[in-house]
C-alpha cells in the first residue's frame, strides 16, 4: 500500500483567493492544508510538498523567517503589487505568479503532488563507450526490467541512435515523441507525461519521431526527466556519446551512469576517453560484454577507475527477439537478464541526486 501523499499547504486569509486555490486543488484531486495565520503555516512549513502563499500573508512571514526550503509559491489574483515581489524573496520563494493566469500551471503542480511526484524515482543513464557495445540494448533491456517491479520511463536521448523504441517494439504504438514536447512551453505535468507517451503495459517511451527531424535542446530534456523522476519510479537514459549540453544535462541528473563496453582493446581505449566525463565517485560503473577472450573485466575496471557493476556474454537469440517486437528480453533468463537485474537491485538503494 502506497503512504498517504502529504497535503499542499495554502496559508491565507483571503476568502477570493482561497476559494480560488481550494478549487484549483479539488480540480488536481488533492486535499490542502490551510493555514490563515504565520503560527501554523510555521507548523507545516518543513512537511508539505509545496507552499503557495498570500499576499495578504507574504509580510507576517517575511518577518518570521522561516526556514529556507524549495516549492514556495506566491500567488495572488490580478495585479499584484511592486512590494510583493520584496517579501517573495524574504520567504525563498521560487515564483510570484497571479490568477486566473496561472491556473493551469498551479493544477499541474498540485496534480504532480497527488501523483506522489514528491517521492521522485531514480534516474540512470546508460552511454556507450563506443559504438556498437550493446548501450541501446543494456538500458531497453534494463528498464525492461525495472517495469517488472513499478512504472518504468526509457528516454532516447540520442537522436542519432537506433532508436530504443524500435528495441523495444513500440514504434507504432499511439502517443507523443520528442517534436511533441519541443513545442511545449512551460512546465511539463508528470501525468500529462504518463498519459502520452507510447506505452507497453508498466513501460513508457519517450522517442524520436520517423523523420528524427528536431534538433534536442537542454531544457527540453531537462523538463522531460524533472517530469520522469516526479511520474516515474525509474527513469533510463539512452545517453548520446557526443559531448553537447543535452549530454551535460543528463549527466547531472542521474542518479547513476553506466558506461558499456565490451573487452576489446579499441573499445576499452574509446571508454577510457569516456569516462574521464563522467561523474566521480560512485555514481559512475561499467557493464561490461565480452567473452574470455578480451581484457578481463577487473583490468578494464582497474583502467578505467571505475566499479564493474555487471558482466555479460553476448545474448544468443538477441536479433530475433528485437525483430519480434518483444524487446530485448524474451525471456527472464540469459546473460542478459541476469545482468540488468544485477544494476537493477543496485540502483534501488542509491542516494538520489537534487531534481
Amino acid at each position: 500500500m502506497n503512504a498517504p501523499t502529504a497535503a499542499p499547504l495554502l496559508v491565507t486569509d483571503d476568502e477570493l483567493l482561497l476559494a480560488d486555490l481550494v478549487r484549483l486543488a479539488a480540480a488536481a484531486g488533492v486535499d490542502p492544508e490551510i493555514a490563515r495565520a504565520s503560527a501554523p503555516a510555521l507548523r507545516a512549513w518543513a512537511s508539505a510538498p509545496v507552499v503557495l502563499v498570500g499576499p495578504d500573508r507574504a509580510g507576517d512571514l517575511a518577518r518570521c523567517r522561516p526556514p529556507r526550503r524549495s516549492a514556495v509559491h506566491v500567488v495572488g489574483r490580478g495585479a499584484l503589487p511592486d512590494e510583493l515581489f520584496r517579501d517573495a524573496l524574504a520567504i525563498g520563494a521560487e515564483s510570484v505568479t497571479g490568477l486566473p493566469v496561472s491556473e493551469s500551471w498551479l493544477v499541474e503542480l498540485l496534480t504532480d503532488i497527488g501523483d506522489g511526484g514528491g517521492a521522485g524515482g531514480v534516474t540512470v543513464g546508460v552511454v556507450g563507450g563506443a559504438g556498437g557495445v550493446g548501450a541501446t540494448v543494456f538500458a531497453a533491456a534494463l528498464a525492461q526490467v525495472c517495469a517488472a517491479d513499478g512504472s518504468a520511463l526509457v528516454v532516447d536521448a540520442d537522436p542519432l541512435g537506433a532508436g530504443i523504441d524500435r528495441v523495444l517494439g513500440v514504434e507504432h504504438v499511439d502517443g507523443i515523441r520528442w517534436d511533441a514536447l519541443l513545442r511545449a512551453t512551460g512546465r511539463l505535468s508528470a501525468r500529462s507525461l504518463r498519459e502520452a507517451l507510447p506505452r507497453r503495459d508498466r513501460l513508457s517511451v519517450l522517442s524520436w519521431p520517423a523523420d528524427r527531424t528536431p534538433s534536442l535542446q537542454a531544457f527540453a530534456m531537462r523538463e522531460a526527466l524533472s517530469a520522469g523522476r516526479r511520474g516515474f519510479a525509474t527513469v533510463v537514459v539512452d545517453v548520446p556519446r557526443h559531448p553537447d549540453p543535452v549530454l551535460d544535462e543528463v549527466l547531472a541528473r542521474c542518479d547513476q551512469v553506466l558506461l558499456v563496453s565490451t573487452l576489446t582493446v579499441p573499445a576499452v581505449a574509446a571508454a577510457a576517453r569516456l569516462a574521464a566525463r563522467l561523474p566521480s565517485g560512485s555514481r559512475s560503473g561499467l557493464v561490461l560484454r565480452g567473452g574470455a577472450a578480451g581484457i578481463a573485466p577487473h583490468e578494464v575496471g582497474r583502467l578505467l577507475d571505475l566499479p564493474v557493476l555487471a558482466t555479460m556474454a553476448d545474448q544468443r537469440g538477441l536479433d530475433e527477439a528485437i525483430s519480434l517486437g518483444i524487446g530485448p528480453l524474451r525471456s527472464g533468463r540469459g546473460t542478459l537478464a541476469r545482468a540488468a537485474r544485477q544494476v537493477a537491485a543496485a540502483l534501488r538503494s542509491r542516494p538520489r541526486v537534487a531534481a
